[in-house]
Parts: structure tokens; C-alpha cells; sequence
């Protein structure tokens, strides 16, 4: 791209307005502290100095510099915990002013089958383009996984694909500030070499940077797919072809991002035999919850539902948080979970007579009917679907 094609001055974009904006985005998000143990309320304490004082290290070059990650793991199934890099508030504020900037430039070159972290787009209708792929005979899936993407996207490949388009120094500086400083872990200073942080409010869309590379040559070679982030499939309408793909794929994130497919979570299938697609289980004639899913959802009502505990209005209200996001994103038009909503529904029910009883029996389920849990305003899931 010729340099007069390019965004300059991006900097003199940022004042007060877009920082307020900036920090409005991530009070909503929440968030627990990082290193520096200020949260959201303490920043907001003094919210116009802190926006100022960042401000000013933002605009003036070489000021800004990030604060070190904070290490936390959180499960990811299989025993293996995943890492998050948490930054403090100030530089989440920063990360969301530098990404309000980049974001209108880099959206009109994004694919049209890209739905992961974008304006107007999400998970439905991603999966709503594999099912309209099949309805259209593609019938082969390269359901592929990106070995430890988050933390392996080298920082050169960002910044060069960034620089593509921005023409600003001190854009760039800043962004080398994000991804280059470091995690604290046990009490010591870990540097970050290669990734950007999982947790980090730049991150999808740096994610999406990159991997639009590997969108448009796939749509260069004429293949079919649909990416959410880096949870993608390729879609063809035989064998041949989806092992030509894989092997496409493999040879573009090797060659041009420096990354590899995940050996083990890699796979050629098809929609008889069904796969999992962002919490998902698609196959030729339905779309149902992923068994992960609904593990996850247990895992959470358990620790709502704990025997020893008292069943009063705020457990009910908690439960009802939990139980209205997972019937959001599951129940759909085009989805098939009604038996899976059923099931769950009699199961959450016999927990909650196991706190208000301190155990289960067939009387218990006598004195403690349904109509009397949906008294106290209990979600119902299978309720939720039209």
C-alpha cells in the first residue's frame, strides 16, 4: 500500500470526549483490577485528573507506557487452565481509545465471513452461514484450530499489517507498549514476547487483523468458510477438496503468520457425522448444545445451588442471571434444544429442592411441585423457546 493511501494523525483524534467515551466502554465491560489494584470505582473516583493525566501521556510521544499484565487462569476444560493477561484500568482505557481509532479503518477491509468482534455482527449469525452452507451441499467441514493463537501471533506481523494502513508513529509506539509489557505471575516480571493477551481490550481486533490475511487468501483461492475470531471452518462439498483446504490453511499460517494449526484439534468431518462450532453441535439435521456447554452450565448452577446454603430471593436472582444468558444464546429459531432445555430445567429443579430439603427424595419432589418454583420465579428454559 503506497504511504498516501494511508491514515495519518491519528493521535491529534484523541480529546476528552473520546476518552469519557473511552471509559464509559469499559465500566460496562467491567473487570477486576490489575497490577496496580485500582478498579473501576477508584479510577472513577477521580476520573477526569486520570483521563487528563492519560490523555496527555497518549498525545506527547514516548510518555505512554503500559503497566504489566495481571496473571489469572481460568478453566478450559480438559485440566488445563487458560491464561488471561488482566490490564489495569488506565491502560484498558488507553487500549479502548487506540482501538476506537483503528477500528472504522481496518472494518471496511474485514471479510464478509468474518463475524467474530465486529460492529453488527455475532456468533448467531456466524452459524447461521455454516447452516446455509450446508443447506447449499457443502457438505465437508476442515474444522480447524489454531495452536495457542492469543499468545503465539508474533508482535513484527501485528505492527506490519497495522502499519499497513496507519501511517502513525506514535500509534504504533503505543501499541508496542500494549503487547510488549510483560505479566506479572507469582510475583515476578515475565516478559511477553509473542501474543497479544487474552483479556485485553485491543486484542480482538488485533486478532482480526491478523487473521484477515488468512480470510482473503482463502477467498482468493475460492474457498468457502466462516471465522469468528480464531474459531473457524472451511466448507466443501467433498473430501477432496477439504483435505486441498487443509492443507491450504496449514501452508498460510506457516508461511505468512508465523502459526500452525493444532494437531490434535484439527479434523476433516462432515455434518452426518457433526461437529462443535462455537458452543454449538451442528449436524445435517439439527443444531443442538455442545456436551461442553452444558457442563459448563452445571459447573456454574452447582456453585449457585451449594446443599448447605440457604434457597432464598437472591439465590433464585443469581440462578435467573445465569439460566436467562444461556436461554438467549441457545434458544433460537433455528436451533433444536428443546429436549436439552427439558432436561436441564428437571435437573436445576432437583438441586433446588436439594437445598431447600438438604437432600432429594420422591417426596421431596411431591411437597416442592414445579408450578410452586415458578411461583418463587424460577426460569423455566424450556419456557424461553417459542
Amino acid at each position: 500500500m503506497s504511504n498516501q493511501h494511508k491514515v495519518h494523525s491519528l493521535i491529534g483524534r484523541i480529546d476528552m470526549p473520546r476518552m469519557r467515551c473511552a471509559f464509559k466502554a469499559v465500566k460496562r465491560n467491567r473487570g477486576a483490577a490489575g497490577v496496580d489494584k485500582v478498579d473501576i470505582r477508584a479510577f472513577e473516583a477521580n476520573l477526569e485528573q486520570n483521563l487528563a493525566a492519560l490523555m496527555f501521556d497518549l498525545k506527547y510521544p514516548n510518555r505512554y507506557h503500559a503497566s504489566p499484565l495481571r496473571r489469572v487462569y481460568i478453566p478450559k476444560g480438559e485440566g488445563k487452565p487458560r491464561p488471561l493477561g488482566i490490564p489495569t484500568v488506565r491502560d484498558r482505557v488507553a487500549q479502548e481509545v487506540i482501538r476506537s481509532l483503528l477500528e472504522p479503518i481496518f472494518e471496511p477491509h474485514f471479510s464478509e465471513s468474518s463475524f467474530g468482534f465486529r460492529p453488527g455482527r455475532n456468533a448467531h449469525q456466524a452459524i447461521q452461514a455454516v447452516i446455509a452452507a450446508q443447506k447449499r451441499r457443502y457438505r465437508w467441514v476442515v474444522d480447524a484450530d489454531i495452536q495457542s493463537f492469543f499468545d503465539t501471533i508474533p508482535h513484527n506481523l501485528i505492527i506490519n499489517l497495522v502499519a499497513e494502513q496507519v501511517a502513525d508513529g506514535n500509534i504504533l509506539n503505543i501499541l508496542r507498549e500494549f503487547l510488549s509489557a510483560g505479566v506479572m505471575e507469582d510475583f515476578a516480571l515475565l516478559p511477553t514476547l509473542s501474543g497479544t493477551p487474552q483479556g485485553g481490550v485491543i486484542s480482538p481486533l488485533l486478532a482480526n487483523i491478523v487473521l484477515n490475511l488468512l480470510d482473503q487468501r482463502l477467498t482468493q483461492a475460492g474457498y468457502r468458510f466462516v471465522r469468528y475470531a480464531d474459531d473457524f471452518v472451511v466448507l466443501c462439498r467433498n473430501h477432496a477438496r477439504a483435505k486441498q483446504a487443509l492443507d491450504f490453511v496449514d501452508n498460510v499460517l506457516r508461511q505468512d503468520l508465523g502459526l500452525s494449526l493444532s494437531p490434535n484439534k484439527t479434523r476433516i468431518t462432515n455434518f452426518i457425522e457433526g461437529f462443535n462450532f462455537l458452543g454449538f453441535h451442528l449436524t445435517r439435521r439439527r443444531a443442538s448444545i455442545r456436551q461442553k456447554s452444558i457442563e459448563k452450565l452445571k459447573d456454574k448452577v452447582r456453585k449457585l445451588t451449594v446443599r448447605c446454603h440457604n434457597l432464598d430471593q437472591n439465590a433464585i436472582r443469581k440462578l435467573n442471571r445465569v439460566l436467562s444468558g444461556f436461554a438467549h444464546y441457545f434458544a433460537t429459531q433455528w436451533s433444536t434444544v428443546r429436549d436439552q432445555f427439558v432436561l436441564l430445567d428437571h435437573w436445576i429443579r432437583m438441586r433446588l429442592r436439594s437445598m431447600k430439603f438438604k437432600h432429594i427424595s420422591k417426596g421431596d419432589n411431591r411437597r416442592w411441585s414445579n408450578r410452586h418454583l415458578s411461583h418463587i420465579g424460577l426460569v423455566s428454559l424450556s419456557g424461553q423457546l417459542a
